[in-house]
């Protein structure tokens, strides 16, 4: 791909909480994230949705998207994305019709199939009326008929509006990382993101998959792909790899259950890691993209290639809210 092709890049933001800082804090982070990506041209800003975690602090994606739309002028934001399963599609619906109608052409709904937390949890937040995952598809038709007013007549809350009214409506994005999902996005005719940072292998024949069987039954007229994936950029390569370390420990820890703060590069260096996790490791890693912005740059470009994808939402995770901000600037630099 001739470098002269424009990327496009958006953030992807799980709200990541310091070891030594609160949930406050990375929220805090998170808002002022927000509004220099913007000032960088980042044209998206999605906010993950997590449950339960001491790491991870956005609970309610839609609460945090109101403050970061208020907070910016431009630059669209949403949801990467509201796990659809949890919750009644109505209210998802008038949730982000109330968005769309305070902040106008700026917003993306991104839903997700995966729990986003543990089986206890995701029990807990079933409890009073989720009617399970089994219910997916469904549940993202009924979505998408709320939000344009498109129920089958038919249907039995085909006289159920969600409100305000708004004149436009937040494009549905689907977030995933496997064939079932491109599947939905293409039968349903909505855009599709692909976690290349959850699965980096298989992924290009997903979102082949994904384009070749898209059906126009939505608001769209063509398929409509991104790319999610994880960076960390430095100045340097050793200074990349350090900040990487305080990614390594924190999925570590995550894979196992132990959802904790993000740890300093302190204290990644000092974990005594198991031969059996130092390969885990190694395995997350092949799912990362960190070094210098040539390397990064680099990196990107050859996946841009092999997902035929010039659009790329970016996380990026590590102790230090100042390394994680110049990371994004380097970033912007390069692809400038």
């Amino acid at each position: 791909m001739s470098e002269a092709k424009k990327i496009r890049l958006g953030v992807l933001d799980q709200s990541p909480i310091r070891t030594g800082a609160t949930g406050a804090d990375a929220l805090q982070e998170s808002v002022k994230l927000a509004q220099a990506t913007e000032k960088l041209g980042y044209q998206r800003y999605w906010i993950a949705e997590h449950h339960g975690s001491d790491g991870l602090a956005s609970a309610s994606p839609e609460i945090l998207v109101t403050r970061i739309a208020a907070e910016t002028k431009s630059i669209r934001v949403g949801s990467g994305g509201v796990m659809l399963s949890h919750y009644s599609p109505y209210k998802v619906a008038e949730n982000f019709r109330m968005l769309e109608a305070m902040f106008p052409g700026r917003i993306d709904l991104g839903i997700g199939r995966a729990p986003g937390s543990d089986h206890p949890t995701a029990q807990a937040l079933a409890y009073g009326g989720g009617i399970g995952v089994e219910h997916f598809p469904t549940m993202i038709s009924d979505l998408s008929g709320f939000l344009t007013d498109s129920l089958p007549d038919e249907h039995p809350f085909q006289r159920v509006k969600a409100r305000p009214f708004t004149e436009s409506t937040p494009p549905i994005w689907l977030l995933g990382s496997s064939n079932y999902s491109a599947a939905y996005a293409a039968h349903f005719g909505l855009a599709f993101s692909f976690a290349h940072f959850i699965t980096a292998f298989g992924g290009d024949a997903v979102v082949r998959a994904y384009q070749d069987q898209f059906q126009p039954a939505g608001t769209l007229e063509a398929p409509k792909t991104n790319v999610g994936i994880f960076v960390i950029c430095a100045d340097t390569e050793e200074e990349a790899n350090d900040l990487m370390t305080t990614r390594d420990l924190f999925r570590l820890r995550a894979d196992k259950g132990e959802l904790a703060p993000v740890p300093s590069v302190e204290e990644a260096k000092a974990y005594p890691y198991t031969d059996a996790e130092r390969e885990h490791v190694a395995q997350s890693r092949a799912r990362t993209i960190y070094g210098t912005p040539e390397t990064v740059k680099a990196k990107i470009l050859e996946l841009s290639d092999m997902y035929q994808c010039n659009e790329f939402v970016v996380l990026t995770a590590c102790h230090e809210f100042e390394a994680r901000l110049h990371s994004y600037e380097l970033l912007a630099e390069a692809f400038a």
